[in-house]
């Protein structure tokens, strides 16, 4: 099919599906220098392949249902000792996984000898059977090298449960975390564990637990969370004693499920991620065709010590992506005054770059994918006055969907995220993907990913400020090529 990844709204470097819904990203391992990337497709485990966290290829279904259930979300680990003992003493890639059935939510295995290529279900499933909860899914799994065992962290209602293993097929329980932390507006989901170095240093390591929080109206859709602190192999314990600070993944409406990639090569040193591109608020309600739903960018994770000495995580994307840029094109010292500034570009798959510094503007950003009349476009700045960063998508194209409740509900939104730039001085890098928006501030300080759908036409590129002037010292576009067509 040659219109197949030409449809109206299709993202031309995001991985999407060829048709049909793509929802939580599940499974995601680096194995014999291939990348799997598992998801969620109607209760099996859809599969794509990469040699670069790029270009993607699409395989047939990994994992379908049973008669335990649906396959629901879960991880891949690589079985390097065969601690299983499923592998002959060669080492295997091992699913872990929930099974979905009637209500009832367990944890399973299933093995691939080949790859990743074909799997078999564990005949002793499920390997965790569900403790008499009504919320227990989206096992994520690790080896935890100081304590010599695999640890699973599971989603229960609105906490998560640790069990350790030795061979991956028996698990104790061992903790649990969550009552009375962060943000408690819905079910935790897909959450994820993994250490991280405090800027840059080896010697000063700290563990990170991210949750995704199901659709709420405290936050208006779902979202994400993440905690900071020490993990012993039994127990997570968080550096917020309270438990009354909330540490936002995104300040987007659509990103979700994020969990990283597991056994990356260790000469790479990095930990990357990725999330769903959607809100279960709304997870399908997109006017695309024939797929729905689809992943952000893979993003590399660092923790950061802030003016303030507060560590925080921040999300960069990653530098394979460079490798798409073709057209370049530099905007330099161009000073907007109270006014909008077009410049000479038209694109709705680009790159952005752009470092602005300000005396008096209480506003300034830019706008993207803007009609010719000016009417439509999405927008993304900074406010000096309230010192906060938003993203504006209320003008950005069609806003009439309906909600999963079949209600109709307010797409059209200005998203702000509180942030003190240092020196009148901001720097954001964009990515814009015909229907998708990824807004990288600064280093990776905040971040923010939120879904449009233009007008056809909408292709145009200005600059603006309010109350006085900012000059964009800079402004680098590329051009990128898409991922799926030559």
């Amino acid at each position: 099919m040659t219109d197949l990844y030409k449809e109206r709204f299709r993202p031309q470097f995001h991985l999407t599906p060829p048709n049909g819904p793509m929802s939580d990203p599940n499974g995601m391992v680096f194995f014999e220098g291939i990348y799997h990337q598992f998801y969620q497709f109607t209760g099996r485990w859809g599969h794509a392949v990469s040699r670069d966290l790029i270009h993607w290829e699409h395989l047939p279904l990994a994992l379908v249902s049973d008669e335990l259930g649906d396959i629901w979300s879960g991880c891949c680990v690589v079985d390097k000792q065969d601690t299983s003992g499923l592998f002959g003493g060669e080492a295997g890639l091992v699913a872990l996984f929930t099974h979905y059935k009637d209500g009832l939510q367990s944890q399973s295995l299933a093995y691939s000898s080949d790859s990743g290529m074909s799997w078999t279900k564990y005949a002793g499933n499920p390997v965790i059977a569900n403790p008499g909860v009504r919320d227990f899914r989206d096992p994520k799994v690790l080896w935890h090298e100081p304590s010599g065992k695999w640890v699973m962290v599971v989603s229960v209602d609105k906490r998560v449960h640790f069990y350790s293993s030795s061979n991956l097929t028996a698990w104790r329980f061992e903790s649990e975390f969550g009552e009375g932390q962060g943000s408690q507006a819905a079910v935790w989901e897909c959450p994820d564990l993994f250490c991280l170095p405090v800027d840059g240093d080896a010697g000063r390591l700290k563990w990170v637990l991210h949750v995704s929080i199901g659709d709420n109206k405290e936050t208006d859709g779902s979202t994400a969370q993440y905690f900071i602190g020490q993990f012993d192999g039994q127990r997570f314990t968080s550096d917020d004693a309270s438990g009354g600070h909330i540490r936002w993944t995104d300040y987007g409406q659509d990103f979700y499920a994020a969990v990283t990639y597991s056994d990356l090569p260790v000469e790479d040193g990095r930990s990357v991620w990725l999330g769903w591109t959607s809100n279960w608020k709304y997870p399908f309600a997109g006017p695309t065709e024939p797929w729905k739903g689809g992943m952000s960018v893979p993003r590399t994770l660092e923790l950061r010590t802030d003016a303030e000495d507060v560590i925080g995580l921040c999300q960069k994307p990653i530098d394979e992506l460079k490798r798409l840029r073709t057209d370049a094109l530099r905007f330099a010292f161009v000073e907007a005054d109270d006014q909008m500034v077009k410049l000479d570009f038209q694109g709705t798959s680009f790159e952005l770059v752009a470092d602005i510094e300000w005396k008096e503007a209480q506003s300034f950003g830019l706008r993207v994918l803007c009609s010719q009349s000016g009417a439509e476009s999405a927008a993304f700045g900074y406010d000096t006055e309230e010192q906060a960063v938003f993203v504006d998508r209320m003008h950005a194209g069609r806003n009439d969907f309906i909600n999963r409740e079949g209600e109709p509900f307010d797409f059209g939104k200005r998203f702000t995220a509180p942030y003190k730039a240092a020196n009148n001085r901001i720097t954001f890098h964009a990515f814009v993907d015909e229907s998708v928006i990824e807004l990288f501030i600064d280093n990776g300080e905040k971040v923010f990913t939120v879904l449009v759908y233009p007008a056809p036409g909408s292709h145009g590129l200005e600059l603006f400020a309010s109350g006085g002037a900012a000059v964009f010292r800079s402004v680098d576009v590329y051009r990128l090529q898409s991922i799926w067509h030559k």
